[in-house]
């Protein structure tokens, strides 16, 4: 039986997949229970000469896919989450400072995200008036970051957005929509300044 197969019998048996959540997942914490913690080594792709510093918050349960390139870095005090959605991270990349990545997240190789950064797949749903909001769930649109980017310090990606090949999104800056290749975007939310 495949991962595709055990994922449909889950989906198809709310009980067990509560279950199976429930053992995998520290509902207060929102993250994976210490004993699923220390097995990490074995589900987490890390490719050869990639680092992952020991302050870095991985909050990567074993249903969802998590990878790092070769000689790809995740710098202290950052949070990668993949409990909604894979986190796939290419080669030669470096996620800096205290960066959050909740996914579906698709980063190119060789990007360079400084400090600060946001890059969020995910949304709370708000719109029933009669629920709180935290009864309401999460929805999720997945975030492609093509190669070669270069993202400045505390700037924000959000929900649905793909960045293309070869661009700088300046710091500061929350990219709300599609940023083309080649292309230098500000502001918030960031619009394309300059075509390079």
């Amino acid at each position: 039986m495949d991962n595709e197969e055990i994922r449909q019998k889950m989906k198809s048996s709310p009980r067990l997949k509560r279950l199976i959540d429930w053992l995998i997942m520290n509902q207060r914490d929102a993250r994976p229970r210490w004993y699923i913690r220390i097995l990490a080594p074995l589900y987490q792709h890390r490719g050869r000469g990639s680092k992952i510093y020991r302050s870095v918050r991985m909050d990567t349960p074993p249903y969802r896919k998590f990878s790092l390139g070769t000689r790809s870095v995740v710098e202290s005090y950052s949070c990668i989450n993949n409990a909604v959605g894979d986190v796939l991270i290419g080669d030669y990349t470096r996620i800096g400072l205290h960066n959050t990545i909740i996914g579906p997240v698709t980063i190119g190789s060789h990007v360079n995200l400084a400090q600060g950064i946001t890059v969020t797949a995910l949304n709370h749903n708000f719109s029933d008036s009669s629920k709180r909001i935290d009864e309401q769930g999460v929805s999720t649109s997945p975030v492609t970051i093509k190669d070669d980017v270069w993202i400045g310090a505390n700037a924000v990606i959000l929900p649905g957005v793909t960045i293309g090949s070869h661009c700088v999104v300046a710091a500061g800056a929350v990219v709300t929509k599609d940023i083309p290749d080649n292309s230098i975007a500000i502001g918030v939310p960031a619009v394309v300044k300059k075509r390079i």
